[in-house]
């Protein structure tokens, strides 16, 4: 089919096998690319109570139809595989240059089994791929790790790459490429490190055949248009992510002092402030015309040069833990991104310690020092021992759900689901994003329903899928909602697309038709999208999640006595009835029913789920 290659790499690091193994066009018009894509190949892998860290489990780096593309912000890649931290399907995506050059090698995506004997790396280039030592780089972090591959190797390759996160299996640790771009989320770092395999690296101009050049120009020239006349174009380019700060507040949209309370001096952390404090500049993905990436130059004397940083990290560092020092956010930030961890995760798990600390769970015994709200030195501290495995960084470092279980408290106060780490935006601002972080692929993810980007008047005509919204504080029909907006999400790390994209539905399907030349209508997307999410559904199931692991822990449903959400508290078994309704999922086990299931084409977990 056009707009691919139709192979993967297959790379087996235990035996140092490397060869290509086929895509079929079914599969391709099935199952489309990245983590969609990903999940198929990853299916026949999945076995109950499996071990994500044995060697035979499957790690996968994929592209999509529009990555490599003269279509604007396409530039991304999905890493996919059964997360560490959780057990369950496991998904991050990374933009840069790293998913261009990936597809560029001529390849759709890698995947990778075994386990090397020794740390090595994977270099692919214009379809050829060798193994490498990487022994000089084991213990380096990862701007030091992608400096000396691009000495070796050239400065037209991108290099994807684990620090000290993942090198210690911490379950989330990231992968970082291209500076300071992350594959954040999930533990995939965990999963590299696990292999011996320190980095993949990859070179390459190859491009896939359109299958309709001409039409594919014209949509090129629509999304320009669209993203120039889009409103947030400009505040991206000056503030980035962390440009929703202030209006999130405003919402009861950002966590704050570990979801007890909605309100803080956003003005000490908002865009402007970073602007006013340092010296900023952008930098854009391949082939994306906003450039919403932060730099700070010149932070300090040894440190030159720092990657964001973004909303969710600002969050996270920020008000989550009560602090309002600039510099500590900025310092935290940059530890993370050099040693490769989620910044989600780790400091949603520093914020528990703070409360946990508050509450008299945690001690000054137990902890080895005070761990007060706000305490900037603490935060750095804490970090430096996750990293470094020492004291209470190592229960730190296996994230809330184990948190609360080390430490006897409330698993009711561990703002997990699913095994992952709540993002920075409050499950009471939008009673549908509540929903989708109950029943998504992955737990508590912001970017499945992306309730806070949508669920605002006048979105649906932008999206044109027939989804009409409501008050976002209205849990009626929210169940319905949620399912078309998860179902419409799952295009993004599937096709690849940034999620930040403007493109309307009918724009993608235009594109899709014209790279692939396989027939698409716009609703088609969400037949797509719902396929999608349940075979991740189904492997999910086949690892043991049921309607009982659909919930919300109480810290972040209870209703606050502040702000704007004062008094919420989303309802639900209401929300949660509706949506196994609509969406045909079987209400005893959790599992899609039989018939969704054939219906999307499903055969296999036909099968395992239903006999």
């Amino acid at each position: 089919m056009k707009g691919y290659f139709g192979k993967f790499l297959k790379v087996d690091l235990t035996n140092k096998t490397i060869e290509d193994f086929s895509i079929s066009d079914d599969d391709l018009k099935q199952y489309v690319g990245g983590s969609t894509l990903a999940a198929k190949i990853i299916y026949d892998y999945v076995k109950p109570g499996m071990d994500p860290l044995a060697p035979e489990n499957p790690l996968v780096f994929a592209a999509g139809p529009f990555t490599g593309s003269n279509v604007p912000m396409v530039s991304r890649a999905a890493v996919c595989g059964i997360a560490p931290g959780s057990g369950l399907w496991g998904e991050a995506t990374t933009g840069g240059s790293f998913p261009s050059r990936l597809k560029g090698t001529g390849y759709d995506g890698i995947l990778i089994t075994g386990k090397a004997d020794k740390p090595v790396y994977l270099f692919v280039k214009e379809g050829k791929a060798e193994i490498k030592d990487a022994a000089h780089l084991w213990g380096k972090d990862t701007y030091k790790t992608q400096e000396l591959i691009d000495k070796k190797v050239g400065e037209k390759a991108s290099t994807a790459c684990i620090g000290m996160g993942g090198e210690k299996l911490i379950p989330y640790a990231g992968i970082m490429n291209d500076e300071g771009r992350t594959a954040g989320r999930c533990g995939m770092g965990a999963l590299m490190g696990s292999k011996n395999l320190k980095a993949v690296v990859v070179s390459g101009n190859q491009k896939a055949e359109v299958a309709d050049g001409e039409g594919l120009k014209a949509v090129v020239e629509e999304t320009r248009d669209c993203i120039k006349s889009t409103a947030n174009t400009n505040a991206y380019k000056l503030y980035g992510t962390n440009m929703y700060i202030d209006l999130g507040m405003r919402l009861g949209d950002v966590p704050t002092k570990y979801f007890t309370k909605s309100i803080f001096p956003v003005e000490k952390l908002h865009g402007p402030a970073f602007r006013t404090r340092y010296n900023m500049t952008n930098y854009a993905c391949r082939g994306c015309p906003i450039g919403c990436g932060r730099v700070i130059k010149d932070f300090s004397d040894d440190i030159k040069r720092v990657d964001g940083p973004e909303y969710e990290t600002v969050a996270a560092f920020g008000p989550l833990c009560m602090n309002f020092d600039i510099d500590t956010v900025v310092k935290a930030n940059h530890f993370c991104n050099m040693h490769g961890i989620d910044t989600m995760s780790s400091g949603v798990s520093i914020a528990f310690a703070m409360y946990l600390y508050e509450k008299g769970i945690l001690t000054k015994e137990k902890a080895g020092m005070e761990i007060k709200w706000g305490d900037a030195a603490v935060i750095l501290k804490l970090l430096d021992m996750i990293i470094k495995q020492e004291g209470i960084g190592v229960v730190l470092s296996k994230g809330v759900k184990e948190m609360a279980i080390a430490f006897g408290a409330d698993p009711e106060d561990a703002a997990q689901v699913k095994g992952l780490e709540f993002p920075m935006h409050d499950s009471r601002a939008y009673q549908g994003a509540a929903l989708s972080y109950a029943v998504g692929p992955r737990g508590a993810c912001h970017l499945k329903g992306c309730f806070y980007n949508f669920d605002a008047p006048g979105t649906e005509s932008g999206l044109e899928l027939g989804i009409t919204f409501s008050d976002k504080n209205d849990p009626a029909q929210k169940g319905a909602l949620t399912a078309k907006m998860l179902h419409f999400c799952e295009l993004f790390n599937s096709f690849t697309l940034c999620q930040f994209s403007p493109m309307p539905a009918p724009m993608i399907a235009r594109a899709l038709v014209a790279i692939t030349g396989n027939p698409c209508s716009t609703m088609d997307l969400l037949t797509f999208g719902e396929r999608s999410l349940n075979l991740k559904r189904a492997i999910n199931n086949k690892l043991g999640v049921t309607r009982a692991d659909d919930k919300l822990p109480r810290i972040v449903r209870q209703a606050l006595k502040e702000g704007s959400t004062a008094g919420i508290e989303p309802d639900m078994d209401l929300m949660l009835k509706e949506f196994y309704e609509v969406s045909k999922w079987d209400w005893e086990t959790g599992k899609p029913a039989k018939e969704k299931l054939v219906e999307l084409g499903l055969t296999q977990p036909v099968q395992d789920l239903w006999g």
